[in-house]
């Protein structure tokens, strides 16, 4: 994994009226405090990003659908400078927590069926300047559908 990425496994309890997924404990490895919660809904193809948060560490599941997400680390002096991660997120499948330390891109596309969504925790309330965003024509990764 990229410097900086982690995957956490997350609680899903099954019940026959509805499933409940956690998400994140105080006490949770990756969780550095709470500034706000949000969601984000994505297409099946569309693709969002990029996007780099400059302080804030994303604490991010996908309760609905499918994402794959894409981080790169542009971050001079890392030892995972110019790689690429690629990690898929489900509520089926692979229902994990996925850590993003501060200074890396990210973008991601829409896999599942329908809309999927996701919720991030961040340590913060969310300003424009605290974060950096690219066109995905500018770094240059093969995305597949």
């Amino acid at each position: 994994m990229i410097e900086g990425v982690t995957l956490h496994d997350e609680k899903q309890i099954t019940v026959p009226k509805g499933n409940i997924f956690h998400a994140i404990k105080s006490n949770s490895e990756g969780f550095c405090g709470f500034g706000e919660a949000y969601f984000s809904q994505i297409e099946k193809g569309a693709i969002k990003g990029w996007k780099r948060h400059n302080r804030y560490t994303l604490n991010i599941v996908v309760p609905v659908g499918a994402i794959r997400f894409v981080i790169y680390d542009d971050r001079e002096g890392s030892s995972t400078y110019g790689q690429f991660e690629d990690v898929v997120l489900s509520a089926k499948d692979n229902y994990k927590r996925l850590t993003v330390a501060p200074g890396l891109w990210m973008a991601f596309q829409g896999i599942g069926d329908g809309i999927s969504m996701l919720m991030d925790v961040i340590p913060g309330i969310h300003t424009e300047d605290e974060s950096n965003k690219k066109e995905l024509k500018e770094i240059n990764y093969g995305w597949r559908q």
